[in-house]
């Protein structure tokens, strides 16, 4: 494809990897780049991520960036300002397939797209609709947290709670990072959930 000078590029990049890998802090870290740069920037997030706060995304080590949660993905095109040169997504695994399209028609106006969002679910297995976001990227970067059984590198993300619940928000009181070696996908070694 040739690019006439002055004809708007866009593109979608994916952060992806287990918990606790840094896909927000590196979200986070190219978005105030672009900020840095003058860019208008604007970031979503699912309405169902609220466990550090409702209007931020924010890391595991508590950097954060104002962020607008969304209900459903097609609430993001309609909130995007004409300006807008970067969006943000955090969290994608939690939205429908629907955010694929959302992702490729925001690149195709001209927009950059920076997308983070865990690649496998607890039980290793492929977690929708990342897979459709890292096959339709122009850039992909996957992080490894570290192993907190072996202290090996981790893409795993191990349930350290009895429960089977496919989407469940949480962080290190549900969840830790794991190497393939050490993750246990059938919940043999966790604890029962304390219901409060």
């Amino acid at each position: 494809m040739n690019i006439i000078q002055g004809e708007k590029m866009g593109w979608v990049e994916v952060i992806t990897g287990g918990m606790f890998s840094g896909k927000t802090e590196e979200l986070i870290r190219r978005l105030r780049r672009a900020q840095i740069a003058k860019q208008k920037v604007q970031v979503f997030k699912p309405k169902i991520d609220n466990r550090y706060s409702l209007d931020h995304i924010t890391s595991h080590s508590e950097q954060k960036l104002i962020s607008q949660p969304v209900e459903k993905p097609s609430q993001i095109p309609e909130l995007t300002h004409e300006d807008t040169k970067v969006v943000g997504i955090d969290e994608a695994q939690f939205f429908d397939e629907s955010i694929v399209q959302v992702c490729q028609d925001l690149a195709d106006s001209g927009i950059r797209v920076i997308v983070a969002g865990l690649d496998q679910d607890y039980r290793g297995k492929p977690f929708e609709p990342m897979p459709h976001l890292l096959a339709i990227a122009d850039h992909v970067t996957k992080n490894a947290a570290v192993c907190m059984v072996c202290g090996n590198p981790a893409s795993r993300t191990q349930k350290i709670i009895k429960s089977t619940k496919l989407v469940e928000v949480g962080a290190a009181s549900t969840y830790e990072a794991r190497c393939r070696m050490c993750h246990d996908p059938d919940l043999k070694d966790v604890r029962e959930v304390v219901q409060i």
